[in-house]
């Protein structure tokens, strides 16, 4: 089981990695403008689940490494602690403010939506790797099974997601236009998610 010190810090950085803009959130909030609130928590509870084939990717990628050589496990974790550092800096450097459109999207129904938003998660490999990143980095030790600690936190933020991601699509007329109408939140919501990312790739780095 998650510790609570442990399940606090990451549901922390996971809704702040969540509420940072990117191409889920935004493509939310788009659906949402365009097509209703129904679609739009449709399309944002398909992306929020598709994290859950993440997580299995996760569990299996550390399990076979783990089972493999501790070197093996020890270079993901520098390689994945240096990917969130990168992701952390262009985040940072990010001058563009976030901008939605309600445009370019047909009338589907709303269950067609939710299974576009989960295909759109599950095959990103953006996504695969920031898993592969993110989760090991909050398995501790001492409390037991890693596969089973890494396939809890993944439900976590899955379930943080499609939270996020509903609210987003159920009040995205009015999250729209005030990210439209005040550009700098959408880089300041980047800047502090990018001082996170740094923040966890150090951490990964220098963790024993």
């Amino acid at each position: 089981m998650l510790s609570p010190e442990q399940l606090f810090g990451f549901l922390a950085a996971a809704i702040l990695i969540t509420l940072s803009p990117g191409p889920d959130n935004l493509m939310v909030l788009s659906t949402g403008i365009a097509k209703g609130r129904l679609r739009g928590v449709a399309f944002g509870l398909g992306c929020a689940f598709g994290c859950l084939s993440h997580t299995l990717l996760a569990v299996v990628g550390v399990s076979a490494l783990i089972a493999a050589s501790p070197t093996a496990f020890t270079a993901l974790k520098l390689a994945g602690g240096l990917y969130l550092i990168w992701m952390g800096w262009g985040a940072i450097r990010s001058r563009g403010g976030a901008r939605v459109s309600g445009d370019g999207l047909s009338n589907e129904p709303a269950q067609r939506l939710f299974a576009k938003g989960l295909v759109a998660a599950a095959i990103n490999p953006k996504v695969v790797l920031f898993f592969l990143s993110f989760l090991p980095q909050f398995v501790v030790a001492a409390r037991g099974d890693a596969n089973l600690q890494i396939g809890m936190l993944g439900l976590v933020f899955t379930l943080q997601a499609a939270v996020i991601f509903g609210l987003l699509g159920y009040f995205s007329g009015t999250i729209g236009g005030w990210l439209n109408r005040t550009p700098t939140a959408g880089m300041w919501l980047d800047r502090i998610a990018g001082a996170v990312f740094i923040g966890l790739g150090l951490r990964l780095i220098v963790a024993r």
